[in-house]
């Protein structure tokens, strides 16, 4: 047994050694062994459903390694553009290596969906937006203020629906014509501001101003999902999201403690 498990091994090598002495293609001064050939062609059948033919394969890396060279010759990895990229990767594989084990064994059981739901419910709300453009001077945004809190007013003190009020005045192209409504949302579909205000309501109640990058909103709580009617989909992804951004936390804070890291958050008040 022990030698027909040699003589097996001895037959794996020098299979594996004769393939690394076929050429099958010589690009300049490249030459692609059968071996290399294989190694890849094996990879791209092991991911792809349909998997080109040997020769086909051989011609896009024939094509890759011209390519390749000839970008060498005109010097691309000097690009700042080609740089970057490549630090991009660089980056993108030391998560990998460093922290991707982790990361792939992650599990997400159902008593963590409902503890994070029941601080994350689904909401849905209907809204009036007085809007202001992304590039707004501080006396547009002044304008839309005073433009948003006359309209608060009158919403607090009219006896008309809510959905009246949204047709007459909102900016919402979007949701104007359905009084407003902007369907059930979460977390991680709206802008926090609404998000948060709309946690700390009850049903029916509306609240104003918020402020958000869209303009000034007043919103009004139509529902909140209970976890059986909640899309189960998004919770599991959302807590998914939080086991891997504790992972990366801490890789990152015990990386910290390697560089010296000094920040400017002043500089940052400029930046709108």
């Amino acid at each position: 047994m022990r030698k027909l498990k040699f003589c097996l091994l001895f037959v794996f090598a020098y299979a594996s050694f004769a393939q690394a002495q076929v050429i099958v293609a010589t690009v300049g001064s490249k030459k692609i062994t059968l071996k290399e050939f294989n190694n890849k062609y094996n990879e791209v059948k092991k991911n792809t459903i349909n998997a080109p033919e040997p020769e086909v394969f051989l011609e896009d890396l024939i094509r890759y390694e011209m390519g390749l060279q000839e970008a060498k010759k005109k010097n691309l990895e000097k690009d700042p553009i080609v740089q970057e990229r490549f630090n991009q990767e660089l980056y993108k594989a030391l998560l990998e290596k460093q922290i991707g084990n982790e990361v792939a064994k992650i599990q997400v059981n159902e008593k963590e969906m409902r503890a994070y739901y029941t601080k994350n419910p689904e909401v849905r709300l209907s809204h009036i937006l007085v809007e202001f453009k992304p590039d707004a001077s501080e006396k547009e945004k002044a304008e839309a203020k005073k433009r948003a809190l006359e309209l608060y007013e009158e919403v607090k003190k009219s006896k008309r629906p809510f959905e009246d009020l949204v047709k007459l005045y909102s900016d919402d192209s979007l949701s104007k014509n359905t009084g407003g409504d902007i369907q059930y949302q979460s977390r991680v579909t709206i802008v926090p501001p609404i998000y948060e205000a709309a946690l700390k309501m009850n049903i029916g109640s509306i609240k104003g101003l918020i402020e958000t990058q869209y303009g000034y909103h007043i919103i009004k709580l139509t529902g909140k999902r209970s976890y059986q009617q909640a899309n189960k989909r998004q919770i599991r992804a959302a807590v998914f999201d939080m086991k891997r951004k504790h992972i990366f936390d801490k890789y990152f804070n015990g990386l910290s403690k390697k560089y010296s890291v000094k920040r400017n958050t002043q500089a940052l008040k400029s930046v709108k």
